[in-house]
């Protein structure tokens, strides 16, 4: 993460979700992102939507999960936590509920540990595997459960019949590894529907 300037990663992250909301990657208030500061973690605040996040929506929780504001945070943080407690490398994380990976999580199995073919080179060398993780009520502890059962074996995810958890480096990076798994989402899918 760029640790030298967090204001700079929370402004970063404010770009990334307009980008990803101004150009259908995301709808309503279904999206969450988060950036890692030390060991406090910056999270959008519940009910918030890309197309009009402000800094001050990004709200701070501790590594235990306690909200450290009078915000409430989105109620995915659990995931996020996950990926933060697998790697101090990982500085950021973005899940939405993007169309292609959604459509292609209907086409995988709950065991998968790489569940996006290798139609393109690019999402291995940026992301690596996507591990897809079974479906669970959206927010439910089962679903948290079943994703940190799941952390270990793949380095992003795809919740079936819900949307990717993309890790990274800092905030650009899991932006580039999300809009990469998009796109072999949709590679895959118009593969799979022209029979190749």
């Amino acid at each position: 993460m760029n640790r030298q300037n967090p204001d700079q990663e929370l402004r970063d992250a404010v770009w990334v979700a307009h980008s990803l909301f101004e150009r259908g990657k995301t709808a309503g208030s279904s999206a969450n992102l988060s950036v890692r500061v030390g060991d406090t973690v910056y999270i959008t605040a519940s009910g918030t939507c890309f197309g009009r996040l402000r800094e001050e929506d990004l709200v701070p929780i501790g590594m235990d999960g306690k909200p450290l504001s009078d915000r409430k945070p989105s109620k995915e943080w659990p995931l996020h936590l996950a990926l933060y407690e697998k790697s101090p490398e990982i500085g950021a994380v973005i899940h939405t509920h993007s169309s292609y990976s959604v459509l292609w999580s209907f086409a995988v199995g709950d065991e998968d540990r790489d569940c996006i073919p290798p139609h393109t080179p690019y999402l291995r060398m940026k992301l690596g595997s996507v591990g897809a993780v079974p479906y669970e009520r959206p927010g439910s502890e089962a679903l948290f459960a079943a994703f940190r059962a799941r952390v270990p074996f793949s380095d992003g995810f795809l919740l079936r019949q819900h949307g990717p958890v993309v890790p990274g480096a800092d905030i650009m990076e899991a932006f580039y590894n999300l809009e990469e798994l998009e796109e072999s989402a949709r590679i895959a899918w118009e593969l799979r529907r022209a029979g190749m």
